[in-house]
């Protein structure tokens, strides 16, 4: 079956119109795990709280659960109180899911511990467009395991 040259043209034209926008979104993605890492920084609970959804959680390394944007707020002030040292989130890579919905993963360390130590863990983030712009609904904190003996 040939494609009339006019339909050819004109699905290059639309899958071209739908890249555009995941680059615009990717970038305000991006943005948004950028304000979250220096208001963490800044230990900044309103400027925290501000980049998250109502029903926003967070599972952390260590298994704690924080469920609601007020519990990941408080547990993210106590925590960058408590470990002190400088957080980064290299994002390595956004998925949108749909296009109100993306995925983005990243390299996450806190460097500058006690005894000059750094700890590197990965972070997921789920993000959703609001009328607000895009916020964060769900981070997810994982060290990395060594791998499982083969068998």
């Amino acid at each position: 079956m040939r494609i009339p040259m006019f339909a050819a043209i004109s699905l290059i034209l639309a899958a071209g119109a739908f890249t555009q926008t995941p680059s615009k979104d990717e970038a305000a993605i991006r943005e948004i795990v950028n304000r979250y890492v220096a208001a963490r920084e800044r230990i900044d609970p309103k400027a925290t709280e501000e980049l998250f959804t109502a029903d926003a959680d967070q599972l952390v390394s260590s298994g704690e659960w924080r469920r609601g944007r007020d519990a990941v707020v408080r547990g993210a002030m106590a925590s960058s109180r408590n470990t002190g040292g400088k957080r980064t989130i290299a994002v390595e890579s956004v998925r949108f899911v749909t296009p109100d919905v993306a995925i983005a993963d990243g390299r996450y360390e806190l460097t500058g511990l006690a005894g000059g130590a750094t700890r590197s863990m990965l972070a997921t983030l789920v993000l959703k467009r609001t009328e607000k712009g895009w916020r964060i609904t769900a981070i997810r904190n994982m060290l990395p395991a060594a791998p499982a003996p083969s068998r």
